[in-house]
């Protein structure tokens, strides 16, 4: 298993890729697929079943999950960065190599 350094929650911008320059903030993280689903980026059609969740049925819009390499963290200031870890009064956090601010 391999550690990723984006959580759910985290706002991050794609740096490669078709949605390049695309932001948003991270719904999920396939940590097996090494991917994850961001609100807004990746969005993809697709065809639905009537069922009793969607009794209509049809053509869908939603997120499709794109890979850990194609994101960067983005900082307060809305710069990307890359995720360093530090113990910080006995407790391991994540922080900014660009700012080192604590995130």
């Amino acid at each position: 298993m391999t550690k990723l350094k984006i959580k759910t929650g985290d706002t991050v911008k794609v740096i490669a890729g078709d949605h390049k320059g695309a932001e948003g903030k991270v719904q999920k993280v396939l940590i097996d697929k090494n991917k994850a689903i961001v609100e807004g980026v990746n969005l993809v059609k697709k065809h639905t079943k009537p069922s009793a969740k969607n009794p209509q049925g049809g053509i869908v819009e939603k997120e499709a999950a794109i890979h850990i390499s194609n994101l960067s963290l983005l900082t307060k200031k809305g710069e990307t960065t890359r995720v360093g870890y530090k113990v910080e009064g006995g407790k391991k956090v994540r922080f900014s190599k660009k700012s080192n601010e604590v995130i």
